[in-house]
């Protein structure tokens, strides 16, 4: 699934920011718009931002953000052995890669609240 950067935690403003307090993350941390290709009825939809920390090391079944040519993708990863399977986080083919690959973990789940 695509995510779109929107730029460094300190310096983001976004309508699912409400109630966060950027000042408490992490120097390391950015943020990620998830796009149109996670569709409507699963756990991350289309909208929903994901604060992601460039610092932290990959582990076993985190969500982390990989750069798959010019694009950030979301994974979930599966370790095995010194790298990590990573699978697709809507499903699909997944791929092997060492955690250098990786662009961060994701550590906050948003989701704006809709407005009547």
């Amino acid at each position: 699934m695509k995510v779109n950067y929107l730029g460094p935690c300190q310096l983001a403003e976004h309508p699912a920011f409400d109630g966060l307090e950027p000042q408490r993350l992490p120097a390391s941390c950015y943020l990620v718009e998830v796009s149109d290709e996670a569709g409507g009825d699963g756990g991350i939809i289309e909208g929903d931002v994901l604060v992601v920390d460039e610092a932290r090391p990959v582990e076993h079944a985190d969500l982390v953000v990989v750069e798959i040519e010019s694009q950030f993708r979301l994974f979930r990863s599966h370790r095995i052995g010194g790298g990590h399977r990573l699978m697709p986080a809507c499903g699909g083919r997944g791929h092997f890669a060492k955690a250098k690959d990786c662009r961060g973990v994701v550590i906050q789940h948003l989701r704006q609240q809709a407005t009547a």
